[in-house]
């Protein structure tokens, strides 16, 4: 089973590579510090916060839905303890 977290850097670390995209520049448009977003990426942060995870998601140019419309987030394969 992965986290929350796990499944969320997961699927943020596949829109980076469909959209040729970089974890820096992802930094440079939503104002994410690195340390934060390096945090992120590596699962250090027990619970994100909703706003860095929008405003990820929203620098990635998909949908809050699209973004979650992944296998990653199956319910029966998440420990959400």
């Amino acid at each position: 089973m992965r986290t929350l977290n796990e499944a969320f850097s997961a699927r943020v670390r596949e829109l980076l590579k469909e959209k040729h995209m970089t974890q820096y520049r992802v930094e440079q448009i939503t104002g994410i510090y690195h340390s934060t977003m390096n945090s992120v990426m590596n699962g250090k942060i027990k619970a994100s916060n909703f706003k860095t995870m929008a405003l990820i998601i929203r620098a990635l140019g998909v949908s809050i839905s699209e973004f979650f419309d992944s296998p990653l987030f199956e319910f029966d394969e998440l420990d959400i303890d």
